[in-house]
């Protein structure tokens, strides 16, 4: 029987890492108790394994069986773990799976240019290949397809498909569990169902999903990826594209160039690696990650940490106990936040700490590293410079700054790699 199968990152499943292309055995088969654990249909991964921090697998399940009352999920005493399968492929694959199972009576096709088909009845599908074309399926556990030029598919019913493969085209699932797949040229993808998907690989293409446990993906040039869903994901690999997510414990992901990526959801995080990329978290215990050249990387969320890895590259965290790391070139690492952490080590870059008890550090030749929060600290390598700021209170008991210090780690004056404070006008070790 051949299902799909979640994993954690690191391909772990209730605390066992599996392996891809081997084989597993168990001696006894029931859900949700014991036995190794899948879904026939893609998308009832979701349920289990949260796009955000999940991989999904082919699997071939053998040996005793035995299926669950209340979704797809099947458990069997043998099983083969098969090919990784993205986002992309689990709506393809979704299609697939519901338009097999949809009943042949309740089929309305249309194969004619400028056509169109429409099925409302439960379990049926609707099919156009015609150029021009619209196919529409309303009924529950439907589907829809549009393969024609300029096309157009929608379903809407629960359990439900959408498919456009045409230029120009367009696809749309509203349904529960529902799927969302348009891989035209100029297309668009749409999802707004819960434990849903959208996918839209085509250039100049934009993909959404809105729903519960949801998740998007663009891999177009000049693409778009938006998730707006509890728990879902966002990615664009697509030349100057863009990716969002906003859902709680969502997380964002755009690899081309020129492109951006911003989580706002709590326990987020975000990841641009393209040229001339950006990255920004605004989430609760997130984290944003840069490694493009030119980049950007911004955290404000409580926890969270920043890193830029690319040339003339800048990361900057606000966040409470948050980290913000920048290694590229002429680059620029901030930190605002209380406890806090701020690194440079990239040539000719700078770390700025301005949070209370603070630290910044300077990991390059002619680098700064500039303590300038309340009880902050510094350090830096030989031949780096590092800034420090005493602080006094004032008649009303509001700390200013009483005096700032700049010095070069020399290794005899000032050491290196050994933090300082300025206390009393005097450059201090400090651990």
């Amino acid at each position: 029987m051949k299902a799909y199968k979640g994993f954690k990152n690191d391909m772990t499943c209730r605390g066992f890492r599996y392996e891809e292309g081997k084989e597993y055995h168990e001696e006894r088969a029931e859900c949700c108790d014991t036995g190794f654990h899948a879904c026939e249909y893609p998308l009832d991964c979701f349920r289990y394994y949260e796009p955000a921090d999940s991989v999904y697998h082919e699997v071939e399940q053998t040996g005793d069986i035995d299926k669950s009352d209340e979704d797809s999920k099947v458990a069997s005493t043998e099983i083969k773990i098969g090919a990784k399968i993205g986002i992309p492929g689990l709506v393809q694959a979704a299609i697939e799976y519901t338009s097999k199972r949809c009943e042949k009576k309740a089929e309305n096709r249309n194969t004619g240019d400028c056509g169109a088909s429409s099925n409302t009845g439960d379990c049926g599908a609707s099919s156009n290949t015609g150029d021009c074309g619209a196919s529409s399926n309303t009924g529950d556990c439907g589907a829809s397809s549009n393969t024609g030029n300029c096309g157009a598919s929608s379903n809407t019913g629960d359990c439900g498909a959408s498919s456009n493969t045409g230029d120009w085209g367009a696809s749309s699932n509203t349904g529960y569990r529902g799927a969302s797949s348009n891989t035209g040229d100029c297309g668009a993808s749409s999802n707004t169902g819960d434990c849903g998907a959208s996918s839209n690989t085509g250039d100049w293409g934009a993909s959404s999903n809105t729903g519960y446990r949801g998740a998007s993906s663009n891999t177009g040039d000049w693409g778009a990826s938006s998730n707006t869903g509890y728990r879902g994901a966002s990615s664009n690999t697509g030349d100057w594209g863009a990716s969002s997510n906003t859902g709680y414990r969502g997380a964002s992901s755009n690899t081309g160039n020129c492109g951006a990526s911003s989580n706002t959801g709590d326990c987020g995080a975000s990841s641009n690696t393209g040229d001339w990329g950006a990255s920004s978290n605004t989430g609760y215990r997130g984290a944003s990650s840069n490694t493009g050249d030119c980049g950007a990387s911004s955290n404000t969320g409580d926890c969270g940490a920043s890193s830029n890895t690319g040339d003339w590259g800048a990361s900057s965290n606000t966040g409470y106990r948050g980290a913000s790391s920048n290694t590229g070139d002429w680059g620029a690492s901030s930190n605002t936040g209380y406890r806090g952490a701020s690194s440079n080590t990239g040539n000719c870059g700078a770390s700025f700490s301005t949070g209370e008890e603070s630290t910044s550090y300077a990991g390059c030749v002619n680098s700064v590293a500039a303590a300038l929060g309340l009880n902050a600290k510094a350090k830096g390598v030989k031949g780096a410079y590092i800034i420090c700021a005493e602080f006094e209170t004032d008649n009303d008991g509001n700390y200013r700054i009483k005096g700032i210090q700049l010095h070069q780690v020399d290794g005899e004056k000032i050491k290196e790699e050994t933090y300082y404070q300025l206390i009393d006008g005097v450059m201090t070790e400090v651990d």
